[in-house]
């Protein structure tokens, strides 16, 4: 019978000749995925063996993760915000850099009573359910092209608890009829119109680390030709959904900060911020939306 810590080592010795970064790490989180021990209990017991079963499916997830499928493709999970998302093929895996744009809409948020959120390109939903989650009566539309993405949105609307507050809409931006049938001449705008769009030029995506290239969904990664296809698209219209006060919010590419800043100029909005990362590399542009005339002091 084999040992936890020889299986361990195994594992780690095919991710490095496979050339995964962090693969010592990688190779950890599979057995802890596979066993549900911690690292205490692996300290503990380390020369302990563990059944053939669980050695064979410990083997085979270490060699789908060293033919470079992201490892929360693997076991399902991630983490974002302090919460737990199921995340499959059919989204962008949520990462941490995202964190930044919900923490600035968190702030602007802050004192609104049951505030509006429209997620524009909502893969997982990991923005807008961790915004409800962090809120107790915001409530919010996620819309996406991607039907499958929806779906995954819902499975996690539902493990956090939050899906009498969040809707999902199957939209190419704001063509569906949902929208078509509900601007803001219609129904109340929303306080927030939140995105993290795909920003990849096109002619880069080749150029981009295998997990990313050969699993992320091509749907969620391509800006067309430029990169900024989606963050044009959204600005021209954004001020149909937003009540006047209201806020745009978008994650960027780093080095993106001054041309998505320079289309909200265009759009009219105000008080535009460029925001970084924890990295100190620009993350997040961020408008509002002008205040009608007879609002102003």
């Amino acid at each position: 019978m084999t040992s936890l810590e020889t299986l361990l080592k195994e594992g780690t010795k095919v991710l490095e000749q496979h050339k995964i970064q962090e693969a010592r790490l990688d190779a950890w989180l599979l057995l802890e995925y596979v066993t549900g021990m911690n690292r205490a209990f692996y300290f503990a017991h380390s020369a302990d063996g563990i059944e053939e079963e669980k050695a064979d499916r410990y083997r085979e997830l270490i060699r789908k993760r060293a033919g470079h499928v992201p490892l929360q493709h693997i076991t399902h999970q991630v983490y974002f915000m302090g919460f737990e998302f199921y995340v499959n093929q059919n989204v962008l895996v949520p990462r941490q850099d995202t964190e930044t744009l919900v923490e600035k809409a968190l702030e602007v948020m802050k004192g609104k009573k049951t505030p509006g959120i429209l997620d524009m390109c909502t893969g997982s939903g990991c923005i807008l359910l961790s915004l409800l989650a962090l809120t107790g009566d915001a409530y919010g539309v996620g819309a996406d092209v991607s039907p499958l993405a929806l779906q995954v949105a819902d499975k996690n609307a539902v493990s956090l608890e939050v899906s009498d507050r969040a809707v999902f809409v199957e939209s190419d931006l704001f063509s569906s009829a949902f929208f078509q049938q509900n601007t803001g001449k219609d129904m109340p705008q929303y306080d927030i119109l939140i995105s993290n769009p795909p920003y990849i030029r096109s002619a880069e995506i080749e150029n981009l680390m295998e997990e990313v290239r050969d699993h992320d969904p091509r749907l969620a990664l391509d800006g067309h030709e430029d990169g900024l296809y989606f963050y044009r698209t959204i600005t021209e219209q954004a001020g149909d959904y937003l009540v006047p006060g209201g806020w745009l919010l978008y994650e960027i590419g780093c080095s993106q900060g001054k041309d998505v800043a320079a289309l909200l100029q265009k759009e009219g909005f105000e008080n535009i911020e460029i925001r970084q990362d924890l990295a100190g590399l620009d993350r997040v542009v961020l408008g509002r939306k002008k205040l009608q005339e007879d609002e102003y002091v």
